[in-house]
């Protein structure tokens, strides 16, 4: 079994070059509407995927944005060098919230939030 997390962007096409640019995502697969917009990503970070897509319906799949700032949801993803990745999400515009840190669980880490507010971590960590 795997687990897909499924992340809602106001703007789903911009998430779609920013996620690449700044957290080095690959688009897979990217389907969109008559008008261009996404309506559907996948999106890889080695052996891990993400989907994403833009706001719906209340209801429907996942409902309307998230209000990350208020969730009790992050993203996690393994790299192999934080640090690096670190300065290339910053200088892509990466809200850095802590900065790379030894943890008591073994791993080198740190975090920083998305073009939306959403909480995203890199480490070393393998669960």
């Amino acid at each position: 079994m795997n687990i897909y997390a499924a992340v809602n962007y106001t703007e789903p096409n911009a998430a779609v070059d920013w996620l690449c640019t700044a957290f080095g995502f690959t688009a897979e697969d990217v389907f969109h509407d008559d008008a261009g917009v996404v309506q559907h990503a996948v999106l890889s970070l080695g052996t891990g995927k993400i989907m994403v897509s833009g706001p719906r319906e209340p209801g429907w799949l996942g409902s309307t944005a998230a209000a990350p700032l208020a969730s009790t949801i992050s993203l996690y993803a393994v790299v192999d060098d934080p640090v690096a990745h670190r300065e290339r999400a910053a200088a892509a515009g990466a809200k850095i919230v802590r900065e790379p840190e030894h943890t008591d669980y073994g791993s080198h880490e740190y975090s920083a939030r998305d073009l939306d507010g959403n909480l995203w971590s890199f480490g070393t960590y393998r669960p």
